[in-house]
């Protein structure tokens, strides 16, 4: 049997699109830009509302609404920056660092519970190879 890479990329962009949009909808407790955000934030520090908004690829004024609602929520915080008297850090407050964790740890049941309700045990041992080989794709871009 003859693999066509293309079949195989658009059956797994496909497959992971959908993956994503239904562990977000079962599972997501945080509005998506405000947890992508928070998650930019927690991994790479503070940073600009502009950085943020580049890294997310959205206007800057969607992305200062986002931190506005995150700043009144107490998740986040800004500082003036060190390096220029003109410019705001946000960083994400403890507060912050657990609805980031609850949001993920909610995910991380919803899938381990699909897992075991869903799929057989060679099934379970065969996804096991999955997230190495996704790694594996990532790192080649």
């Amino acid at each position: 049997m003859d693999v066509d890479d293309e079949d195989i990329a658009e059956k797994l962009r496909l497959s992971i699109g959908r993956f994503v949009r239904v562990v977000r909808a079962q599972a997501d407790t945080v509005p998506p830009l405000q947890a992508s955000a928070l998650g930019t934030l927690d991994r790479e520090g503070p940073c600009t509302i502009a950085a943020l908004a580049a890294a997310h690829g959205v206007k800057h004024q969607s992305m200062s609404r986002t931190i506005a609602d995150l700043e009144t929520l107490g998740l986040v915080g800004r500082s003036r920056s060190p390096h220029d008297g003109r410019a705001f850090l946000i960083a994400i407050t403890a507060a912050g660092t657990d609805a980031l964790n609850g949001d993920r740890g909610s995910r991380r049941r919803w899938v381990s519970q699909a897992i075991t309700t869903r799929l057989t045990p060679d099934e379970r041992r065969a996804l096991l190879t999955v997230p190495d080989l996704l790694d594996r794709l990532s790192g080649s871009a």
